[in-house]
């Protein structure tokens, strides 16, 4: 019935088609449809509008949906028509009501409707040309704008009165049902897309229907597209021509629209997109994210991604903003602030895009993460990249780890320097904001870090989500400091409280509301020292008188502990109690003063600080009176108060500081010098060591041996005494600090003069006679032990002399300086010789803020002697300027007082009984002198001085040079360097052991410097360039004469041994402090790269003067490489060749270019190819030596640009050439190649080659035929060079020799099967010789590798046997490995097994096999014909004929 009636009106219709064509053209242009009523359906004789009459749908004008007809009501339809369609609804009520259960599935009715007009159209006896005529009606259809959203928007479907109310599925508009038909949609897709353009520039609203988005998705979903290809190409040329809303809705909606096979190609499009225009940023992410595309795609595209997306220019137009239903509820303030909140808002939808992407697609994190680490030069490392990282972070709980690992290997090479972290605090708050807990989690483990660079990035997380978040996060990260501070690790300690410290300053008022959590510190001070107690109380007094709050709860408990802890018997909380008190008082000083200066009107409270200030610091000195090191430890913490606060102290405590301390100097310590010292002494007393040449009446003296006398002498009766009486004791011990506390007074009084003081610099000592050789066998104990004590102490007070005068611009001051450091040498070399004949002894405390001076080692009769008279500090004070002149940077002095005649004697007779001068002091002995002050390193300024000497009438009588001698050289670089490696090598990176003994050990002796940041120590580093570089010339200049007048020859007759040992050592020295400052990781920071620029142009400066004020950074470092590289030829030692190595290494890596790494490896070569020779005639040699050759070895491996040909250079040259020489001869290539080096060398290259292998890519099938090739002739070189060290263990058989080749013989046989194999399973067929010649030498390895294992078991060495069974594993791996490449390659039947027999080193059969029968790892009884750990690798055969097999298994016929 339906079928007829079709068909009739079709026929009916077809009739007069004809006729009807040029009115049916003419009404696409002008004519306008009727419709039956305003809303009503459309009624025209139109082609389009009849057939989809009788396919289903009834076409509706105005508000109203077109209507999809139910198939059960189809019949209905065509008896009544669609006017009678409240009537027939009306009757079939019924009907519907039973058929209710069928009509809730309208999607059987769309296919109906497609299939029903695809069949009209294509039985339509003018079809084709009806296709045509049909769209032509749909044209003109939808150019009433109400008409074409009707069918834009889907259908709604016909319900009766009973079915109204039941629930419908989702019915598709009438476009996209047309375009599900073949035969239609390439016509329909042409019309919308020529439709589109019309709705540009028109705003949404404007009709009520967003056109645009509405014809874009009408693509999605489709079934089928017959030409995908040609569509998704429109739309691209559509994106290049349309506004940024209609691109948004274009891009977004594509990967609905693409078919799988377009995704890849759509993905490098849309990547591309984005370098021409960032403002699809959010459209094109959101689209990627819908993608499924492979690992290695995704991974291309995100890079791509990251190197075009700029979030400063992310800003989204209003339109897109507004969409976002997400963000609605934001409010926009005012004009001026809604462009910062909309790229806020922008970057926020972005990262939600990115989010909702890794959440649900695991390919999306790991494929960021890939091309973040894939990433290498610095420049391409964005905010975006951080950012990521902390949401993938925060998202995917499995990829943490991952994260961890890719920042703390990015970090230290300065790829995520701190400033990419401020700036997205700065700049993206809003998003960063939601990664709180991951950014808390991120900071906590870095601080856990050993890498200094992490540790700083963690604390650096730490002040940004503070400074950049709300209360909350404050709050935690408060917490999370403190709980780091409580922990009792000292790193974490000591940068929890670094953190806390700068709150304090920048963010007081911040920090405050959470001081309670800071002041739980208070009961875990136990696990702190004293540096951190300063640092805590310095925290705790900032916060607690930041407010005017006199009852701060906070001063109360500090007030509190501070009483326990002073009031305390146990020296450790006495000291406590005197630093925490000092620090306090220095926070209630320094605050009072800015009071008054920013209100007079403040006296009362002012008045009442400042007797709160005198009640303290009394009640500190009243605590220590009678405990010297208490007494001395308050001198030393307000010294260091009066330093740190120079110019805002309060003037009234300042006074009252001075006061008392000039009082108790003079009167405690300082006598006028008389012929005779009355008292009784152990000896007798003389003194020494004035300057001023005037011992007329009123010359002052320091009472140093009558003082320490009469303390040594009565020390239980007249302390006890004392104490009872409530004296203040007065000790040895508190000279220093007293004087230190004067200087800084007085120089703080005087705007830095000394002429109050100047008499202290020349004014002698009252000593003994030091005239000590061959009297110390016939002292006492107890007169050696107090000889000991007499020097410490005199030493201490010279090096506090030279720290107050060493600034002073007078040159008699300055000569005065100079005598007072050749004054240390001697002592030091005098104290050498008294602690070697003093076992047992226990040094005086010189520096009293460090904890367990216990833990510092006493003298050991044997362990010192030995130190002292090989290596140890005291050797440095040989050679004064009469005994060790540099003729190239001073003039000889002929002319000398008496001690310095004594000092030369003093050298001579020490160096007649030792070999060689060291090049560093003790370490265990830094604790017990006294620090020397960075100003102390401008002597270095000093060239040649004059000192006048005066007659009785002030007139000059004579003027002496003096001059810094290499003695006094070798004792400042010594010092500067272990300042230098103190402060700018991270404490992190010298992590103490687990079980270490002393808690502060690493602090002790650097006190002082350890109150400065590495900025300021790094900048008076820079400061000292110039003369550094002055004196490391000097040095150039001496080595290159002595080369030059002993023709080549390091230990000609006319060189002097002493001399060489000791400039020697001072170019050592130089080297060192550079390659510390340029190895500093600060340099890489933003706001030290001024800093670093300076340091360089000094450089570049020596060797192109007044032309380096405008070279760009990088030429700086080329001009400062090439100056520094000058010095290759007269380097005297190998460990300075080892040290400039390393400088230029450090020079190089800001950055690093080929040619420099070229010339890294030449000069390293060249090192490793030069004799070295000691100045006595002997080779270099030992520990230190070897330590030194293994470190340039691997230098010059990782820098030469063919790592197997030098490997295969030394095997195949140097060690041959050593072979035949004599038992000590050496290489003739490579001199430095002995028979006691050779386990460095061979160590260093099977490393190395091991290393180098692991790089070559694993062979995959895509691999063309020359890089298969290419891989292989890498992998035949490795195996080859790998046969020939494998083989050197026949001719250098020691023990040591034996556990390397174990060792790195296994991990080059895995390295060889997990890449190397899968090369030769694609390569066999292809280079069947190539891989049959790599295997066949592979082959002899591991057999000789198998005898190794016998040589082992046999001998029963343990070291050597742990290896074995791993070894042995290995090779039955490779057994089989090659059975399976064979098999696979379809030449198993060339693979056979036979059975190794166990041979030694030589090759020579092992007899006795009870052993190997026994072995459970020597046989398989399930594989009696194929035991491979029998055979151990040898897959050709047995022994009988293994040359033959060799051929057998490795063909493929």
């Amino acid at each position: 019935m339906v079928s007829k009636r079709k068909l009739s009106k079709s026929d009916a219709h077809g009739d007069s088609l004809t006729a009807e064509l040029p009115q049916t053209k003419k009404s696409r242009i002008s004519c306008k449809e009727k419709t039956s009523a305003e809303d009503g359906a459309v009624e025209n004789d139109s082609i389009f509008v009849q057939l989809i009459k009788t396919a289903g749908i009834t076409l509706n004008a105005g508000e109203r949906q077109n209507d999809i007809v139910s198939k059960s009501l189809l019949p209905l339809f065509a008896a009544y028509g669609s006017t009678h369609y409240t009537h027939a609804s009306t009757l079939l009520t019924y009907t519907c009501m039973c058929r209710a259960g069928r009509m809730l599935e309208d999607s059987v009715d769309q296919a109906t409707f497609q299939k029903k007009l695809c069949q009209i159209l294509r039985k339509h006896p003018f079809y084709p040309h009806v296709v045509q005529e049909f769209v032509s009606g749909l044209e003109t259809h939808i150019k009433d704008r109400d008409q074409f959203r009707n069918c834009l928007l889907p259908c709604a479907p016909v319900r009766g009165e009973v079915t109204r109310n039941l629930v419908h599925s989702y019915c598709e508009s009438l476009i996209k049902l047309l375009l599900g038909i073949e035969t239609l949609q390439p016509a329909v897709i042409t019309l919308l897309l020529e439709k589109l353009p019309e709705f540009f520039f028109d705003t949404v609203g404007t009709f009520g229907t967003n056109f645009p988005r509405l014809i874009v998705n009408q693509f999605k979903w489709l079934d089928k597209i017959l030409d995908s290809k040609d569509l998704i190409m429109k739309l691209m040329q559509m994106v290049s021509v349309s506004p940024a809303p209609i691109q948004h809705d274009i891009i977004t909606s594509l990967p609905e629209i693409l078919e799988d096979s377009q995704q890849s190609e759509f993905a490098r499009e849309v990547s591309q997109l984005l370098k021409r225009d960032t403002r699809l940023t959010v459209p094109i992410l959101d689209a990627l994210s819908n993608l499924d595309l492979d690992a290695g795609l995704l991974a291309e595209v995100i890079s791509a991604l990251r190197k075009n997306l700029d979030l400063s220019s992310c800003i989204l137009p209003l339109q897109i903003l507004s969409s976002q239903s997400k963000l609605k509820s934001q409010p926009q303030t005012s004009s001026s602030t809604s462009q910062v909140s909309s790229s806020q808002n922008c970057v926020k939808l972005l990262f939600d895009v990115i989010k909702l992407a890794v959440r649900f697609q695991k390919g999306i994190s790991e494929a960021w993460i890939k091309a973040i680490e894939n990433t290498v030069s610095l420049s391409d490392h964005k905010v975006l990249d951080l950012i990521v990282l902390l949401l993938i972070h925060t998202t995917n709980t499995k990829s943490r780890k991952q994260i961890e690992r890719v920042l703390r290997n990015k970090i230290p090479l300065g790829c995520v320097p701190e400033q990419l972290l401020q700036s997205a605090f700065r700049n993206h708050s809003l998003v960063i904001k939601d990664f709180f807990p991951s950014i808390l989690s991120l900071a906590q483990t870095f601080l856990h870090s050993a890498d200094p660079c992490v540790v700083s990035f963690g604390s650096c997380m730490y002040k940004q989500a503070f400074s950049a978040f709300d209360s909350y996060c404050q709050q935690e990260v408060v917490s999370a400091l403190v709980t780091h501070i409580c922990g009792g690790n000292d790193v974490e300690v000591d940068i929890s409280l670094d953190v806390l410290t700068d709150l304090v300053t920048l963010h007081t008022s911040s920090l405050i509301r959470y001081a309670t959590f800071v002041k739980n510190i208070l009961d875990y001070t136990e696990k702190l020292n004293p540096q951190q107690i300063r640092k805590l109380f310095y925290i705790l007094g900032e916060l607690a008188f930041s407010q005017r709050q006199e009852d701060s709860y906070i001063q109360d408990d500090m007030h509190m502990v501070i009483r326990k802890w002073l009031s305390s018997t146990v020296p450790k909380y006495k000291q406590m109690g005197i630093i925490g008190a000092i620090t306090v008082a220095g926070s209630m000083a320094s605050k009072r003063s800015k009071e008054d200066r920013c209100s007079l009107e403040r006296t009362q409270q002012s008045e009442e600080h400042c007797r709160q200030l005198s009640i303290l610091l009394d009640l500190v000195s009243y605590c220590c009176e009678q405990s010297p090191e208490a007494l001395a430890l308050y001198y030393d913490e307000l010294a260091n108060l009066i330093e740190k606060q120079k110019g805002n102290l309060d003037s009234q405590i300042l006074e009252r500081i001075g006061k008392s301390v000039v009082e108790d100097f003079s009167n405690d310590f300082v006598v006028d010098l008389t012929p005779v010292v009355d008292g009784v002494h152990l000896f007798p007393v003389k003194s020494l060591y004035n300057l001023d040449e005037d011992e007329s009446q009123g010359t002052i003296v320091i009472n140093l041996l009558p003082l320490l006398s009469q303390n040594w002498l009565g020390k239980s009766v007249d302390e006890m005494a004392t104490r009872n009486q409530g004296k203040k004791i007065v000790s040895p011990e508190c000279l220093c600090p007293s004087f230190r506390l004067l200087r800084l007074y007085t120089t703080e009084q005087h705007n830095g003069s000394m002429e109050e003081i100047d008499a202290l610099l020349g004014c002698p000592l009252y000593l003994t006679d030091l005239e000590i050789e061959g009297k110390l066998g016939s002292l006492a104990k107890q007169e050696r032990e107090f000889l000991c004590s007499l020097l410490f102490h005199a030493l201490n007070w010279f090096r506090e002399v030279v720290n107050a005068f060493c600034q002073q611009q007078d040159l008699e001051m300055k000569g005065k300086v100079l005598t007072r450091l050749q004054n240390i040498t001697e002592l030091q070399n005098m104290l050498g010789k008294c602690l070697a004949a003093s076992p047992g002894y226990v040094l005086p405390p010189a520096i009293f803020d460090c904890e367990a001076l216990e833990a510092a080692p006493t003298v050991n009769a044997v362990g010192l002697v030995k130190k002292k008279k090989t290596g140890g500090k005291k050797q440095k004070s040989e050679g004064s300027k009469d005994s060790s002149a540099d003729h190239s940077q001073m003039e000889e002095n002929p002319e000398g007082n008496q001690s310095e005649a004594e000092t030369t004697q003093l050298e001579k007779d020490t160096t007649e009984k030792r070999s060689g001068i060291p090049l560093v002091q003790l370490q265990s002995y830094r604790a017990f002198f006294r620090e020397l002050d960075l100003e102390v390193f401008t002597i270095l300024h000093c060239g040649l001085l004059t000192k006048s000497i005066l007659d009785s009438e002030m007139h000059t009588e004579a003027r002496e040079i003096v001059q810094l001698g290499p003695a006094e050289l070798v004792f400042l670089l010594d010092d500067l360097c272990q300042k230098l490696e103190h402060i700018l090598m991270p404490p992190a990176a010298k992590r103490a052991p687990f079980l270490k003994q002393g808690k502060d050990c690493r602090n002790i002796g650097f006190s002082h410097l350890c109150q400065r940041s590495s900025q300021e120590v790094a900048q008076c580093a820079v400061e000292l360039l110039k003369p550094l570089c002055s004196h490391m010339e000097n040095m150039h200049n001496y080595f290159q004469a002595l080369i030059t007048e002993n023709e080549e020859v390091v230990d000609g007759p006319r060189v002097n041994i002493q001399e060489h040992q000791l400039l020697s050592s001072c170019y050592q020295q130089l080297l060192q402090v550079f390659r510390l400052l340029f190895a500093w990781s600060g340099f890489s920071q933003r706001e030290n790269s001024d800093l670093l620029r300076s340091a360089l142009k000094v450089l570049a400066d020596r060797l192109k003067p007044g032309e380096t004020e405008f070279l760009l950074l990088e030429d700086l470092i080329s001009e400062s490489f090439h100056y520094l590289l000058n010095f290759q030829h007269s380097v005297p030692n190998f460990q300075c060749a080892l040290t400039l190595t390393q400088l230029l290494i450090v020079i190089a890596e800001k950055p690093v270019a080929s040619w420099k790494k070229d010339k890294i490896a030449s000069l390293a070569k060249q090192f490793l190819c030069q004799s070295w020779m000691q100045p006595s005639g002997m080779r270099e040699k030992g520990s230190q030596f070897s330590d030194a050759l293994h470190t340039l070895l691997c230098v010059y491996m990782e820098h030469t640009d063919n790592i197997l040909k030098a490997v295969e250079d030394i095997s195949s040259v140097g060690v041959p050439e050593l072979i035949n020489s004599a038992n000590d001869g050496y290489s003739s290539t490579y001199p430095t190649l002995t028979r006691q080096t050779f386990p460095v060398f061979f160590q260093v290259m099977m490393a190395q080659l091991e290393n180098s292998v692991r790089s070559i890519p694993a062979g995959k099938p895509s691999d063309s035929r020359e890089v298969q090739l290419e891989k292989l002739l890498h992998w035949n070189m490795a195996v080859r060079d790998f046969h020939i060290l494998v083989n050197l263990v026949k001719v250098f058989d020691s023990r040591p020799v034996l556990s390397i080749c174990l060792k790195y013989g296994r991990l080059f046989v895995e390295a060889f099967l997990k890449l190397a194999m899968p090369l030769l399973d694609y390569s066999f067929k292809k280079h069947r010789e190539d891989v049959q010649s790599l295997l066949k030498t592979l082959q002899l390895s591991t057999r000789q590798l198998h005898h190794m294992c016998g040589h082992s078991k046999i001998h029963q060495d343990l070291g050597l046997t742990n290896h074995v069974p791993l070894l042995k594993k290995s090779l039955e791996q490779f057994v089989y490995r090659v059975k399976a490449m064979l098999a696979f390659n379809h030449c198993q039947e060339a693979f056979w097994v036979g059975i190794l027999k166990n041979r030694d080193l030589q090759g020579e059969e092992i007899l006795s096999q009870d052993s190997e029968e026994n072995d459970p790892g020597e046989g398989v009884s399930q594989l009696p014909r194929e035991d491979p750990a029998e055979e151990e690798g040898d897959i050709s055969g047995s022994e009988g004929g293994s040359e033959h097999n060799d051929d057998d298994e490795e063909s493929s016929e």
